[in-house]
C-alpha cells in the first residue's frame, strides 16, 4: 500500500503542465518523445518530470528504447502512478445521486446510486454527504488517498465560485454548492455544468485526446454542447458558452424554459418530445419509452415528431460547426436520448449537411453511448483537472 505522501505544488510551469497533462493524456511516453512533441529540451522535461515523480504522481518504465540509434542509454518511458490518488465524482439529477470513485487514470473503481427525498437543496447537500461517506468507506485507501470531490449538474454553474446559478430541472437559482458539501465532507470540492464535465473526460481521457478543437453534443432531458477550441474548453465570459439547447431554430414556437421561443430544447428534448405525442395521440399516458416503441413500428405521428427534434438538434450542430469548425463532434446523452438517436440519425444528419458550410459539413461525427455513471466520471475528471491545471502566479 502506497504511504500518503505531499502533492505537488501547484502548476506555475508551462513545462510542468505540458509534461504532466501529456504523460495523464497519453502515456507511458519518453521524454524524448515528450521533448519531440513540445519542443522542450530533455533537461526541461526532466525538470519539470521530477517534482511529480518525487511525489509518486509519476514513474518510470524499464529502459525501452534508444534516443538514436548509436545514442546513450535507451529511454525510461514515464506513466501516470494511477492509484497515487483517488478522486469522487457526482452526476447530480432531480430525482437521484450517481456518484463513483476513479483513479488518477479516471478509470472507475466503484459506483454507487442515492435517491433523493427532494430536490431541495438541503436535501441534496445531506444526501450528498452520505454518497460521498458510503464511496470513501467501500475501500480503506480511499480515506488516505482521496481529497478531491467534483460534482457535475445541469445548468448555469459559476465553476471558479463553485455556484449554481441557475438550474431548471432542480428549480435551484444562486447555490453555493461547493462551499455547502466542503464543509459537509471536509474535501476540496468543484462543481461544474454536467455536459462541460463529460466534455474534460472526453478531452483528456476519451474521443477528444488528438483533437484540438471538437464538441460534445448530449440529446435527452435537454440538449447540451461543450466546446473545446485551442485545447481549452470554451466557458464564455459567464460560462454559459455552448448552450447549442437554446439556439431558436423554430420560429416563434414552442415557448421555452429559458423565457425563449423555438429553442431546440424546447423541440428536441424529451418532455417536449412527449408533449408533441401526447398531443398527436391523445394518449397521456404515453411514456418516453412508449414513444419510441411505437415509433420504430412505424406509426407516423411519432416518426414526425421524432423527425422534427432530428432536424432541429441538426440545425443547431449546423450552427455550432459552422461558428467554431470542430475536428469531430461526439453525439452523447442519457438513455432515452440515445435510444432516439438512431431514429432521428438521417434527420440529423441531413440538416446538418444541408446547414453547414464549407468544410464544416465533413466534421467527423461519433454517437458514444454514455450512461450516468459516465457522467459522474466526467464529474472526477474534472476535479482531475483541477488539480493540475495550470495555475497563474
Amino acid at each position: 500500500m502506497l504511504t500518503p505522501q505531499r502533492r505537488p505544488e501547484p502548476l506555475t510551469s508551462p513545462a510542468a503542465f505540458a509534461v504532466f497533462t501529456m504523460i495523464l493524456t497519453q502515456g507511458p511516453v519518453s521524454r524524448v518523445e515528450i521533448a519531440r512533441r513540445t519542443g522542450l529540451s530533455s533537461a526541461a522535461v526532466t525538470k519539470a518530470a521530477r517534482p511529480f515523480i518525487d511525489a509518486g504522481y509519476l514513474r518510470e518504465l524499464d529502459a525501452t528504447e534508444r534516443s538514436a540509434p548509436g545514442a546513450g542509454r535507451p529511454a525510461s518511458p514515464l506513466t501516470i502512478r494511477s492509484d497515487r490518488e483517488f478522486f469522487i465524482g457526482v452526476k447530480i439529477t432531480d430525482s437521484e445521486l450517481i456518484g463513483v470513485v476513479t483513479d488518477l487514470s479516471a478509470q472507475v473503481q466503484v459506483t454507487a446510486h442515492r435517491a433523493l427525498p427532494s430536490p431541495s437543496v438541503q436535501d441534496v447537500v445531506a444526501e450528498l454527504a452520505a454518497l460521498v461517506a458510503d464511496l470513501l468507506a467501500s475501500a480503506p485507501e480511499y480515506g488516505d488517498r482521496c481529497h478531491s470531490l467534483g460534482m457535475a449538474i445541469s445548468g448555469d454553474v459559476d465553476k471558479a465560485g463553485g455556484l449554481v446559478r441557475y438550474s431548471p430541472f432542480l428549480g435551484w437559482h444562486q447555490v453555493p454548492l461547493a462551499e455547502l458539501v466542503a464543509a459537509r465532507t471536509g474535501l476540496s470540492v468543484t462543481v461544474e455544468n454536467d455536459v462541460k464535465a463529460l466534455t474534460v473526460a472526453e478531452q483528456w481521457f476519451g474521443e477528444g485526446i488528438g483533437a484540438s478543437s471538437f464538441a460534445v453534443v448530449t440529446v435527452g432531458t435537454g440538449i447540451g454542447c461543450g466546446l473545446v477550441v485551442n485545447d481549452r474548453v470554451v466557458a464564455g465570459a459567464h460560462g454559459v458558452a455552448g448552450e447549442i439547447g437554446h439556439v431558436p431554430v423554430g420560429g416563434d414556437g414552442p415557448p421555452c424554459h429559458c423565457g425563449g421561443a423555438g429553442c431546440v430544447e424546447a423541440i428536441a428534448g424529451t418532455e417536449p418530445i412527449l408533449v408533441a405525442a401526447r398531443a398527436a395521440t391523445g394518449d397521456e399516458s404515453l411514456t418516453i419509452e412508449r414513444v419510441l416503441a411505437i415509433a420504430r413500428a412505424g406509426d407516423p405521428a411519432m416518426r414526425e415528431v421524432l423527425a422534427r427534434a432530428g432536424h432541429a438538434i441538426g440545425l443547431a450542430m449546423a450552427a455550432m460547426a459552422n461558428l467554431f469548425g470542430p475536428e469531430r463532434i461526439i453525439v452523447t446523452g442519457d438513455v432515452a436520448g440515445l435510444a432516439s438517436y438512431e431514429l432521428v440519425e438521417k434527420q440529423i444528419t441531413r440538416a446538418f449537411a444541408g446547414q453547414a458550410f464549407g468544410a464544416a459539413a465533413d466534421c467527423r461525427v461519433i454517437l458514444r453511448p454514455r450512461t450516468f455513471e459516465q457522467w459522474a466520471r466526467g464529474a472526477a475528471a474534472v476535479a482531475i483537472q483541477s488539480l493540475f491545471t495550470l495555475q497563474e502566479t
